[in-house]
């Protein structure tokens, strides 16, 4: 009489199997979510970019800052009015950075815009989620230079945005 040896797993060999797949995801998720962060970090410091030169546009059009980040996108996701850009909505920057908010970020981040007088502008970006969508605060004055503020902590004005280091490249 021969015996014949059942096929298939044994509950030890799936055991092994699972512990090194938990091995493997252990070592793999944290450096996945520091490259999601890293991701959102150079997407905050360009969109930051892009705010603060559409601010200047702004202020070569209109003689002024703009008062907030939405008055230079358009009024609606549907784009430019046909009558054209106006004070309250330029059409320089596009609606989904125009429009971010706590609420509503992009990438990760939020910005906002704070204009102290008719000769300097402040802008700043900060997480949404602070250590899961990001590290670093950023803002960026009329000087054009985006500066930023590891770990993110409020930025208080603009004299203190100008006191930071900037990000390299600019």
């Amino acid at each position: 009489m021969t015996t014949t040896k059942p096929k298939g797993f044994s509950l030890i060999e799936l055991l092994i199997v699972v512990a090194i797949i938990l091995i493997i995801a252990a070592i793999a998720i944290p450096n996945l979510l520091r490259a999601r962060i890293s991701a959102n970090e150079s997407s905050a410091a360009a969109s930051l970019r892009s705010i603060v030169t559409a601010d200047l546009a702004y202020q070569n059009a209109y003689q002024t800052y703009a008062s907030s980040i939405a008055a230079l996108g358009p009024p609606a996701a549907t784009g430019c009015p046909a009558s054209g850009p106006t004070v309250a909505a330029a059409c320089i920057l596009d609606y989904k950075l125009a429009s971010t908010t706590v609420a509503n970020p992009k990438s990760g981040y939020y910005f906002s815009a704070i204009t102290p007088t008719s000769l300097q502008f402040f802008i700043q970006g900060h997480p949404a989620t602070a250590g899961s969508s990001g590290v670093k605060g950023f803002c960026g004055t009329e000087d054009n230079a985006v500066r930023f503020n590891n770990p993110d902590a409020a930025i208080a004005d603009h004299d203190a945005c100008i006191a930071l280091l900037p990000v390299i490249g600019n």
